[in-house]
């Protein structure tokens, strides 16, 4: 396709983060109106080592809106 194998590297790794993301365990609280996700989270750990962003931030922003 003509991608340069170092962007190539970089583009699986952003999909493999992503499809991380999707298997996440997001459980409900109170009725519905918080949420809660296990920081022993296995994909949790490898979206965010692939990514490289800190772990209790992405824990917390993916349960909070602001």
């Amino acid at each position: 396709v003509g991608v340069k194998e170092s962007h190539q590297m970089t583009i699986f790794r952003i999909i493999a983060a992503i499809l991380h993301l999707g298997n996440l365990e997001i459980r409900a609280e109170r009725d519905g109106d918080a949420c809660s996700i296990l920081s022993e989270d296995d994909h949790l750990n490898s979206f965010c080592s692939l990514l490289g962003v800190e772990h209790s931030q992405m824990e917390h922003w993916l349960c909070h809106r602001k």
